[in-house]
C-alpha cells in the first residue's frame, strides 16, 4: 500500500510540474490533478482552455458575421435541425419533421424537453418570433434570404411549426440548422441590435455564458439542464491570443489546451516525445477556403483580364507548399473539393507570369514611365491588401503575392487589421482595395448570400459588389430543385462563370490542425470537423486538471 501510495504522489508531483498545478488559474477554479476514479467510461468536471486569434463580435447568432463568434454562438444555441458527424441532417429542437409531397410545406415537431437557460419553456411561439426578427427589414442579418422564402409560418399548437414555401426551395431544411432560434420572452420587446442579449445571451445549448471580458476571454458553464444531458466538460475557457506564436508558448506551458496549429508547429514544433505524450493532433479538410477579393466598384478591378492576370501571376501551389508546408490545396471554386458539388473541370489559371502580362497589357496597362510599375490614365497600379492581425499564413501569403504581383509590374501595401476593426470597419464598410480573408462555406451549395448581385448591402456577404446575371439566374434555380443532378448543372455553370469572371482569387483550401490535450476523449474527427459531438467529449478519469467551484 505504501509504494502504491508512494508511486501515485509521484504521478501528481510530475503533474504539478507539467502543467502547472496547484495554483488558482481562474476565480472559481483550482488546478488540480484529481485521484484516478474508480470508472472506466465518460465522468463530468475539468475545464477545457482553447485559444482564439480573434474574439467574438457580437452574442446573438442572427447578428454574427465572423468565424470567432459563430464558434461560440453555435455553444449556446440550438437550431430546429441539426448537422450529424457525416453530414446528414438530423433533429435538434426539432424531434422530427414531415415535408409535403410537394415540398411546398416543412411541419416541425418540437421537443417538449427543451427549456431556455433562464428556465423558461421553450415553445413553437419562440420559432415564430425568431422567424419574425429574421425577415424584419429593420434586422441588419446576413441571413434572411433563407426565411424570406416562408410564404407563411404557422403555429397550430405550442410544440408543432409549419413552414409553408411559395416555391420549391432546396436549402429549406439546411435553413433551420443554420438560423438559430432565439427567445420571444427576452427580446420580443426589445430593439435586436441594441438589447443585452447582444453580449449576454440566453439560449438553449449545451453551455451558458459565464463571462465575457471583451479582447481576453469567454467563460462558459456547462448548461445543466440541456436536452440531450449536461455536457461532461463542465466549462470552457476561450482566449483571444492574437499571435500564434504567443498561443503555442501557452500551449507548451500548459496555460491551454487545445489551438490550431499553424503548418510549422504542427510538422515541426509538436513532433517530440512529450508533445505526443501529453498532446494528441487531430486532421481534417474544413468547409471553407482562403480568398483574394477584390472591390469590383474600384476602378482598377473592373475589367475581367486584371483579375484574371493578377491569379495568373500568383503561384499558388508556390504557396501551398511554401507557406502551408503541403497542408492543403490550391483551391478553383468555392466548393470543397470532396464533395458533390465540386467541379473539377472549371478553367484553373495556373502560375503563369507571361500570360499575366499580356492580360494586363491587353487591359491598357503598361509602364509608360519605365519606373517599374504599369499604369493607365497616368496612373500607377497600386493598391493596398487588408487582411486579420493574429493570422501569420494570410500575413506571409499577403507578402509573396505583393512579390509576385510586383514581377509583372503592380505595386501591392499589405496592411494587417484587428479582427473586430476588419470586420466591422472595413468589411462590412467596403472601405478596402482588396482583402485576404478565409470563407467558412456551408454543407449546402447554395451561394446566394455571397455571390448573388441582391447582397451586396452593409454587413453582407457579397463584400466584393460582384455582379453577373447569369450568375444571379444559375443560383435562383440552384435552390428551386431539389433534384441533385439538376442542382448540379447549375452549380458546375456557376463555377465555370466564376473562374471565367475571377471576381476572387480562390487560394487554398487548408487542411486543418487542431491539437487537444490527450487527457480529452471521445473526440471524433469526421466530415464536419471535431465539434460536431463538442458536448460529449470529456476529461479521463483520474487526469482532470481542474476542479470547477459552481
Amino acid at each position: 500500500m505504501k509504494q502504491k501510495l508512494l508511486v501515485l504522489a509521484l504521478h501528481v508531483a510530475i503533474a504539478t510540474l507539467l502543467f502547472g498545478c496547484g495554483q488558482q488559474a481562474e476565480t472559481g477554479i483550482t488546478a488540480s490533478i484529481r485521484v484516478p476514479a474508480h470508472m472506466n467510461g465518460p465522468v463530468y468536471g475539468d475545464m477545457i482552455v482553447m485559444g482564439s486569434i480573434a474574439d467574438c463580435c457580437v452574442l446573438l447568432p442572427v447578428l454574427c458575421t465572423d468565424k470567432p463568434s459563430t464558434r461560440i454562438t453555435d455553444l449556446i444555441f440550438n437550431g430546429l435541425l441539426k448537422y450529424d458527424k457525416d453530414a446528414n441532417l438530423v433533429g435538434d429542437l426539432a424531434e422530427k419533421w414531415e415535408m409535403s409531397r410537394d415540398k411546398s410545406t416543412i411541419r416541425f415537431h418540437l421537443r417538449r424537453n427543451v427549456r431556455w437557460q433562464d428556465g423558461k419553456p421553450f415553445t413553437a411561439h419562440d420559432v415564430a418570433y425568431t422567424y419574425g426578427v429574421y425577415v424584419d427589414p429593420k434586422t441588419p442579418t446576413a441571413y434572411a434570404s433563407s426565411f424570406m422564402k416562408i410564404q407563411e409560418l404557422r403555429v397550430p399548437d405550442d410544440y408543432t411549426v409549419e413552414a409553408i414555401y411559395a416555391e420549391p426551395y432546396a436549402p429549406a431544411l439546411d435553413s433551420w440548422v443554420i438560423n438559430k432560434i432565439l427567445p420571444r420572452h427576452l427580446l420580443s420587446h426589445q430593439d435586436i441590435t441594441t438589447c443585452p442579449s447582444r453580449t449576454m445571451p440566453i439560449g438553449t445549448g449545451p453551455y451558458k455564458l459565464r463571462e465575457w471580458k471583451v479582447g481576453e476571454k469567454i467563460v462558459l458553464d456547462a448548461n445543466p439542464d440541456y436536452y440531450e444531458g449536461k455536457p461532461f466538460i463542465s466549462r470552457v475557457l476561450s482566449r483571444t491570443i492574437p499571435d500564434t506564436a504567443t498561443m503555442f508558448l501557452e500551449l507548451k506551458t500548459g496555460k491551454l489546451d487545445s489551438m490550431q496549429l499553424t503548418p510549422l508547429q504542427h510538422t515541426r514544433q509538436t513532433e517530440s516525445d512529450w508533445f505526443k505524450e501529453n498532446f494528441t493532433k487531430y486532421r481534417y479538410t474544413p468547409f471553407g477556403y482562403t480568398y483574394l477579393g477584390y472591390n469590383l466598384k474600384d476602378w482598377k478591378f473592373q475589367d475581367k483580364r486584371v483579375r484574371q492576370a493578377i491569379t495568373s501571376a500568383i503561384d499558388r501551389e508556390g504557396i501551398v507548399q511554401g507557406v502551408l508546408l503541403g497542408l492543403g490545396q490550391v483551391a478553383h471554386s468555392p466548393y470543397k473539393p470532396d464533395t458533390y458539388y465540386y467541379n473539377a473541370d472549371v478553367k484553373k489559371w495556373d502560375y503563369n507570369p507571361d500570360l499575366a502580362r499580356t492580360l494586363l497589357e491587353d487591359a491598357g496597362w503598361k509602364d509608360t514611365d519605365g519606373d517599374g510599375i504599369i499604369d493607365k490614365d497616368g496612373k500607377p497600379f497600386e493598391f493596398t491588401i487588408i487582411t486579420n492581425q493574429g493570422n501569420d499564413l494570410r500575413k506571409n501569403a499577403a507578402v509573396i503575392i505583393q512579390n509576385y504581383l510586383k514581377a509583372v509590374g503592380i505595386k501591392v501595401n499589405v496592411r494587417v487589421i484587428e479582427w473586430a476593426a476588419l470586420i466591422k470597419d472595413f468589411l462590412g464598410r467596403r472601405n478596402f482595395e482588396a482583402f485576404l480573408c478565409g470563407w467558412a462555406s456551408e454543407v449546402d451549395p447554395d451561394g446566394i448570400n455571397q455571390w448573388h448581385s441582391s447582397k451586396t448591402g452593409p454587413n453582407q456577404f457579397n463584400h466584393g459588389h460582384y455582379e453577373n446575371s447569369e450568375v444571379d439566374r444559375l443560383l435562383e434555380l440552384g435552390v428551386s430543385t431539389y433534384d441533385p443532378p439538376e442542382r448540379k448543372r447549375y452549380y458546375d455553370r456557376f463555377q465555370e462563370l466564376l473562374a471565367e469572371d475571377q471576381p476572387v482569387t480562390f487560394l487554398w483550401v487548408d487542411t486543418a490542425v487542431q491539437i487537444v490535450h490527450s487527457r480529452f476523449r471521445n473526440i471524433q474527427p469526421a466530415a464536419m470537423g471535431l465539434a460536431h459531438n463538442f458536448e460529449k467529449w470529456y476529461s479521463a478519469p483520474g487526469l482532470q486538471k481542474y476542479e470547477i467551484h459552481e
